[in-house]
């Protein structure tokens, strides 16, 4: 397999396919407007318009991608746009296709920041993130279930599960340390022989007849482009490198480890390179740390930006931007809050997703060598196995903070866990949380009609004055 990449094959050239840059930045945007319902719906959508429609690779070679990417820490929807923007136009292909795939959410997600922070005690606005609250706890539920039921195929990979889950919820055991922990269980297991912890392949093709890879604009031949190229790598690598950690040292240097910004941009630059599992697993990390340690933001604020990344197109980890938008609100130093917040949102992106096209500039030329290596497979299947774990700690933590005003710690050694009080709960949340597990579990429906369900429902309780 490895040597498919570097195919004698004659390249068809960047322009022979016959695709031209005006018309993928079209196809692009189109893709980028349509990115609604996380990272199932975007790659769906961009299998039907890349794959079915312009016929611009074969399923095949799509797949091949995705399964590259799922292999990354980031939104592997966005990955893939930019891996297939790079395969069509080069890097500049690359480029365009990943900017425009997170452009419309930054700017959707950045105006209702503006709107949550100025004029979110208004009862329309307050009910609109009330109902939204419900309505995420139970996508994150489903999330559990729908990543569980297709990465806990064995005993070890409940095990691996159930360990990270007490590790996270009972001993505040940081989620990076889970990532590695797993990994090096899953790539030791796979070597010495056991088969507890091998993957198959990713998403299933969409139904209907797939389209052969000697069928797309692109062809059979790898491009000369995609071939392995250490100097190009390497020259990609220092520049992205260079956009990536540049500005954290600046801000390091300049305003010191304390400041706010320095903060945002050192926090999230960890985050690029631990985000394995999609938002929802991040998220826990990410209230572990902005709520609790730099208390950035309250635990419900977080499930109010988790609501505007599910109704905005673009990945759900967009959501870091409005952490670090009102990070550097309630921080704002000589800046006006304003000024500094959309700061903050701009540097949260920035940091959040310039690594993301590092790993596809830096790894796609080699992704044949890396998919053919089992022992990195069983690494990520059980890393997946972990996420599972993580996402349930999401789950149960929002449920805490939603349903019930008072929490207390319970601790005891180096077992720490928050701990409802029974008395406190919120039945108004409680009645709308449950509704919204209805809709998504028994009556199936979609997550934007069930968002949208439970915003208006929120707003009408909100302004009857029942809460």
């Amino acid at each position: 397999m490895a040597d498919t990449i570097v195919s004698v094959k004659p390249s068809r050239g960047p322009t022979e396919h016959g695709v031209s840059f005006r018309e993928a930045f079209k196809v692009w945007l189109r893709v980028a407007a349509l990115s609604f319902g996380g990272p199932a719906g975007q790659i769906a959508v961009m299998h039907r318009i890349i794959v079915d429609e312009k016929k611009w690779v074969g399923e095949s070679r799509f797949l091949h991608a995705l399964n590259y990417c799922m292999l990354l820490p980031g939104p592997e929807a966005q990955q893939l746009a930019v891996y297939l923007g790079w395969l069509m136009h080069r890097t500049a292909g690359g480029l365009m296709a990943g900017i425009l795939f997170i452009l419309p959410g930054f700017l959707s997600i950045l105006a209702l920041s503006y709107i949550y922070v100025l004029y979110g005690e208004v009862s329309v606005v307050a009910g609109l993130f009330f109902g939204l609250k419900a309505a995420v706890l139970a996508i994150v539920l489903q999330a559990v279930f729908r990543i569980g039921g297709r990465a806990l195929k064995s005993p070890a990979m409940v095990l691996i599960a159930a360990a990270a889950f007490i590790a996270i919820f009972a001993f505040q055991v940081p989620f990076p340390l889970i990532i590695l922990a797993a990994g090096a269980i899953g790539f030791v297991g796979t070597r010495t022989g056991h088969g507890w912890f091998a993957v198959s392949g990713g998403h299933k093709a969409a139904a209907g007849k797939i389209l052969s890879d000697a069928d797309s604009a692109l062809g059979e031949a790898m491009p000369a482009h995609a071939r392995p190229n250490l100097q190009w790598s390497l020259r990609v690598s220092v520049v992205l490198l260079l956009l990536w950690l540049a500005p954290v040292a600046i801000l390091y240097v300049t305003l010191g480890a304390d400041n706010v910004f320095t903060q945002i941009g050192v926090f999230f630059s960890k985050m690029a390179v631990v985000t394995f599992g999609g938002a929802y697993a991040v998220l826990a990390y990410v209230a572990q740390e902005a709520v609790q340690n730099y208390q950035w933001l309250r635990p419900g604020e977080m499930l109010d930006g988790l609501g505007m990344a599910e109704t905005t197109p673009g990945p759900l980890i967009m959501v870091l931007q409005f952490v670090g938008f009102l990070g550097a609100y309630r921080d704002a130093g000589g800046l006006g809050p304003l000024q500094a917040a959309t700061l903050g949102a701009a540097l949260a992106t920035w940091v959040t997703f310039v690594p993301c096209f590092l790993w596809i500039f830096l790894g796609a030329p080699f992704i044949e060598r890396l998919r053919s290596n089992v022992a990195i497979s069983g690494g990520m299947a059980a890393i997946t196995a972990a996420v599972v774990g993580v996402i349930l700690n999401l789950a149960i933590w929002f449920g805490l903070h939603v349903l019930f005003a008072d929490v207390t710690t319970l601790q005891a050694g180096p077992l720490k866990m928050e701990v409802p009080m029974l008395s406190s709960v919120d039945r108004a949340s409680l009645v709308l949380t449950l509704l919204a597990v209805l809709a998504i579990f028994r009556l199936k429906m979609s997550v934007m009609t069930v968002l949208l369900g439970s915003a208006v429902l929120g707003m009408a309780w909100t302004l009857a004055g029942m809460r």
